[in-house]
């Protein structure tokens, strides 16, 4: 009797561990929430390298000069009114003026060598590992654009043209060159700040999320579900 009793009193605990509710659900899902791979480091989610080591700030000086050109660029552009291409091609112009008359002034007083400038060539393995990244977002860009252009799938196009249409609001506004130095910041500094606030970061985010979903859900349920995936054609009489 006694060995029954203990069986039952198992399955029930089993019973009761299985049968959680939502909220406990919901909360222990919020507190596993993580936005990357808490098995890798950041360092090594992206790859690794000097560009990771930069993004980190394990080079200090390299992603703090990133940080100094940037801004001095985005001033220049963005308060001088300064054409991009009357930029680039006066600085490439004194550069190119100012190593032409460095090599033939030590050529001339023959007093000391010039540093040999390193050649920058494409490794062909490079050049393959890119080329096939891009050859899979295209790709994926041009499907997505043959079922727009082809109406099977209208909510996709309802959902692209509402994007266009911020994007185009948002340049309205904001300078390209001012998007791009708003990009530069970011990309220098949340890998950054996530890599040393990650438990916070996590939490906070989870409950965005959590909140995020829940809108999403609703607007899904009132508006996209009631899009038709594809316009209705005309029966043949």
């Amino acid at each position: 009797m006694d060995q029954v009793a203990d069986a039952c009193d198992e399955r029930g605990g089993a019973r009761d561990a299985t049968t959680t509710s939502p909220s406990s659900s919901s909360a222990a899902a919020a507190d596993g929430y993580r936005v990357l791979d808490r098995r890798s480091s950041v360092h090594q989610i992206m790859g690794g390298g000097k560009a990771a080591d930069v993004l980190l700030w394990r080079r200090q000086r390299v992603s703090f000069g990133l940080v100094i050109v940037s801004t001095v660029a985005w001033i220049v552009f963005e308060q001088s009114g300064i054409s991009f291409l009357t930029v680039c091609s006066d600085v490439l112009l004194i550069i190119i003026v100012m190593s032409f008359l460095r090599a033939n002034y030590a050529s001339y007083r023959n007093s000391s060598q010039l540093q040999v400038i390193p050649e920058l060539v494409l490794s062909e393995e490079m050049v393959n590992s890119a080329a096939a990244s891009l050859r899979v977002k295209i790709n994926y860009v041009l499907l997505l654009a043959h079922d727009i252009t082809l109406g099977k799938d209208f909510r996709l196009f309802f959902k692209v043209v509402v994007f266009l249409w911020l994007f185009s609001v948002l340049g309205s506004y904001v300078s390209f060159f001012t998007v791009s130095y708003v990009g530069t910041i970011i990309s220098i500094t949340v890998p950054a700040l996530y890599s040393r606030f990650r438990e916070p970061i996590d939490k906070c985010c989870g409950v965005l999320q959590r909140q995020f979903s829940k809108h999403y859900k609703v607007v899904d349920d009132n508006v996209m579900g009631r899009i038709p995936r594809g316009l209705p054609k005309d029966k043949d009489t």
